[in-house]
């Protein structure tokens, strides 16, 4: 009796089949899994990458207060803004506010605002980003010396007007002689004492001493009677003139201003019943020494070399002084006015005091107030100088005169 056995090979090669199909799907779920978490962890790595990168911790100067700030931001504005320190178009922002910041740099910020000033009398009310009363001169374009300020240059700017008094001649006649006397005194009163006046009682004066002094005033002194034993008289004081080739022909600078000096004289008097019929000098004595007024005149030549590589820094300046009507003549004491300074380098930087770029300005972040670029950029440079050049010395000549003598402009 047989046995009949079924034997399947098919259904064992179909089951095999199903088995390996099987095995292809878990190892597809372990693929996904596995390709999915590397994708989490690299979504994750960059997040932090990202975070790391953008999230700063600088130190912002705002207005001479120092402020920590923590925020997030690729430019200077951006990281400002998170810092809830808002800044106008008028405000010194340095580096400038599209430019990139990194961690633990320190930003600049002045809030500009406006200001009164009288120059000389002239009333103007100005835009600055100065925090003292020295700086705001220094924006100006008038220096130490040559001014006289209503307040201490260390002094915080106020709400009240700021005074300031420029250097100017005064002409001054006198006991029969012409005076051109130097003074930065804001009244008549001011040049006066500058110029070493001594009034005595009686004495009339042309214009009132409480007038404001400008540059080319004639002022008459009218003595009075002087019956006295003693009177007191103005004594002229030299002139020195010194040539110096370093400044051009018809320049001239005082380095030291002049001052009067004072003669005494006693008299005996002769009384005649009761009136004085003569005077009699006793004692004549030069009770103060005039000083001698030293005055530098120059010698040289224009100088006429004003030829410059074509896409040069110094290319472009002299067309940029061109465009406001300065010649190859001007253009030449600008030429080396800017080579002495900088060399004519955008980066150009003097560690010790500050100054930076073509101009040397000083500080480097006053060309802000053109563009934010003043870092990098020789037009940026060249504007802001020119329009301290027009605004403190006229031209770039009158520029390099005063650099000759004084080592600055």
């Amino acid at each position: 009796m047989s046995t009949a056995r079924r034997v399947g090979p098919r259904r064992g090669h179909d089951s095999g089949r199903s088995s390996g199909h099987g095995s292809g799907h878990r190892l597809g779920r372990r693929l996904g899994k596995a390709v999915a978490q590397g994708t989490v962890v690299a979504l994750v790595v960059g997040a932090t990458t990202a975070f790391a990168v953008l999230h700063k911790e600088v130190v912002v100067d705002v207005d001479g207060e120092l402020v920590q700030v923590e925020g997030f931001g690729r430019t200077v504005g951006q990281v400002l803004a998170a810092g809830d320190i808002h800044v106008g178009e008028r405000d010194l922002v340095a580096p400038g506010v599209h430019e990139a910041v990194t961690r633990g740099e320190q930003i600049v910020v002045r809030h500009a605002r406006q200001l009164d000033v009288a120059v000389d009398g002239e009333q103007a009310r100005i835009w600055t980003t100065a925090l003292t009363v020295g700086e705001a001169v220094d924006a100006l374009g008038l220096r130490d010396g040559e001014v006289r300020l209503s307040a201490s240059r260390s002094a915080s700017l106020g709400r009240g007007t700021l005074h300031v008094s420029t250097q100017k001649t005064i002409h001054l006649v006198v006991d029969g002689q012409v005076i051109d006397g130097i003074s930065s005194g804001s009244t008549v009163r001011d040049a006066l004492r500058d110029i070493g006046l001594v009034l005595n009682e009686g004495d009339q004066v042309s214009v009132p001493l409480d007038a404001a002094a400008v540059d080319g005033l004639a002022v008459l002194v009218t003595r009075g009677e002087q019956s006295g034993e003693v009177v007191t008289e103005t004594l002229p004081f030299e002139t020195e003139e010194i040539e110096d080739a370093n400044l051009l022909k018809g320049m001239r600078i005082v380095t030291q201003a002049g001052r009067a000096g004072v003669r005494t004289t006693t008299y005996e008097l002769e009384v005649v019943g009761g009136v004085v019929v003569g005077r009699h000098v006793m004692t004549s004595v030069v009770t103060t020494e005039p000083v001698t007024q030293v005055v530098k005149v120059g010698t040289s030549e224009l100088p006429t070399n004003a030829t410059v590589s074509p896409g040069t820094a110094q290319a472009l300046g002299k067309e940029m002084a061109a465009a406001r009507g300065w010649g190859d003549d001007q253009f030449a004491c600008l030429l080396t006015l800017w080579k002495h300074e900088s060399g004519w380098r955008v980066n150009a930087e003097n560690k010790s005091s500050g100054a930076y770029g073509i101009p040397q300005a000083l500080p480097g972040s006053k060309m802000a107030s053109v563009a934010s670029d003043w870092r990098t950029n020789p037009a940026t440079q060249i504007t802001w100088g020119l329009n301290y050049i027009k605004g403190r010395y006229k031209t770039p000549c009158g520029a390099w005169g005063h650099f000759t003598v004084k080592g600055w402009y």
